[in-house]
This record gives structure tokens, C-alpha cells and sequence, in this order.
């Protein structure tokens, strides 16, 4: 039961397993020094981990990032450029990996920005800005999304804090912004914490999907930059919802 709990995420903490399983803080312990020692899993601060080579093995669900870069590619060239514009000189910002966002990066040339990111895509695509300074958490990569990503539970952002996060989605709904993997929404919520400012780019096409896994409500996006083929149902909620809405045409 440890073991599969452990797979959704790549961790459990000991709270957790607390509640999952019929046993004394102190039979847990021990099974988790057993499994240890077996190598099915690495103990560490709050809980246990999946050992990097499992986690490293793991593919995370959603579309692969070279599928998912050419799809709607104007509508993301556009809403990456009206993004950049809300960057100020010299200030720091964090983009999360994703399709949209990378189309900021050209426009962020010249500014003189600290960038924290999760994304190889992103930082590949600021190594030729001379001017722009690069930060990226520990954890492993995923080849498909090509960013990094470290288990839920484990402490791996630098200490850091931007006033904008830029972020994209798999789908927006009433319910939030939803990713296809619980551990995206893991990193992705270690970035909403640091956040003074949550500012959401997807294309249109994102408000056709309602399922997922919930990475925030609506509530605590700002700002949300989307082509304008929104569906109009979803222009009157988001405006409802106090969010600044920008469609780019």
C-alpha cells in the first residue's frame, strides 16, 4: 500500500500514510526503513520519496511539449508577446514551462530580468540574451515537457520572490485552471507561493477542457491573456470573477 501510494506523486508523507493505513506511527516507520533498505523507496524529511531512477522513468501524462508547440501557434505567439509586455526592466519574474509561455521569451530581450523557470525550452531560449539572468529549480527532467520537476514534498525552489508568475494550463473551467498531472500541479503550486501576481496564458482552445487536475480556483488568477476566440460564456464568468482580461486579435 506504501509503494502504491507513493506512484500518483512520487510522494507520501508520513501524515498520509498515517491516515491510509491501520498501523502506529512506529510499524510505519519501521516499514519505511524496510522498504528503504530493500531500495523501493528513499526516506526522507515528512514522509518517503520514489528513488530518482523510478521518478526519472515516470512520464508524465498530458500532451508531449513537441506535440503541443505548433498547435494554435499564432494565438500563442500573440499572447507571449502581450505577456512580455507586463514585464518591467529589471524586475524578477518566474514563467512556468508550457507551449504559450515560451513565446514570451523573444520579447524579453534588452530587459535585464532575473528569470526563474522550470523549463529547458525557456532556458534555451534566454541563453542568447546577454542581459537576462537565468534561475532554475533542482529535480529531475522530464524529457517529454522537457522541464524539471522534483517530488511533492521536497523543498527544491531556490529562495525566490517575483511579483508575476506566468503560467499556462491544460484546461481552464469554472472550477480553475486544471493540469493533466498531479505532479505539474505540485510544481506549479510551489510557484503560485511565490507569487505576487498570477497571470494565466492560454489560447481559446483551453476553455473547451473542464477536467483535470485542479492547479487553483479562478480566484487566485489576476490576469488572464487569451486570443479572442474565448467563448463568450467564459468572458462574462472570467470578468465576473474580478480577473483583468486580456484578448489578443
Amino acid at each position: 500500500m506504501i509503494i502504491d501510494a507513493l506512484r500518483p506523486t512520487g510522494f507520501i508523507s508520513y501524515r498520509d500514510l498515517e491516515a491510509l493505513l491501520d498501523a502506529s506511527p512506529a510499524t510505519i516507520r519501521r516499514d519505511l526503513t524496510r522498504l528503504e533498505e530493500e531500495g523501493k523507496l528513499v526516506r526522507v524529511h515528512g514522509g518517503a520519496k520514489q528513488r530518482e531512477d523510478e521518478a526519472n522513468a515516470r512520464n508524465l501524462l498530458g500532451t508531449p511539449f513537441d506535440q503541443n508547440i505548433t498547435r494554435n501557434l499564432a494565438s500563442k505567439q500573440a499572447i507571449g508577446k502581450a505577456a512580455a509586455a507586463l514585464c518591467r526592466p529589471g524586475e524578477a519574474v518566474m514563467i512556468d514551462g508550457g507551449s504559450t509561455t515560451l513565446q514570451m521569451c523573444p520579447h524579453l530581450d534588452g530587459l535585464g530580468l532575473q528569470v526563474l523557470t522550470n523549463s529547458l525550452h525557456i532556458v534555451n531560449a534566454l541563453l542568447g540574451q546577454s542581459s537576462t539572468r537565468i534561475l532554475v529549480p533542482s529535480g529531475a527532467v522530464f524529457r517529454e515537457q522537457n522541464i524539471i520537476l522534483a517530488p511533492a514534498g521536497e523543498e527544491s525552489m531556490p529562495r525566490f520572490h517575483a511579483p508575476r508568475l506566468f503560467m499556462g494550463a491544460a484546461g481552464v473551467g469554472h472550477q480553475g485552471v486544471m493540469q493533466a498531472d498531479p505532479v505539474l500541479v505540485a510544481a506549479e503550486r510551489r510557484l503560485i507561493d511565490r507569487a505576487e501576481k498570477v497571470i494565466l496564458l492560454v489560447d481559446s482552445s483551453k476553455f473547451s477542457t473542464e477536467s483535470g487536475n485542479i492547479v487553483c480556483g479562478l480566484s487566485e488568477v489576476d490576469i488572464l491573456i487569451t486570443d479572442s476566440n474565448i467563448p463568450a460564456r467564459f468572458r462574462s464568468f472570467v470578468q465576473d470573477a474580478g480577473i483583468e482580461l486580456i484578448e489578443c486579435r
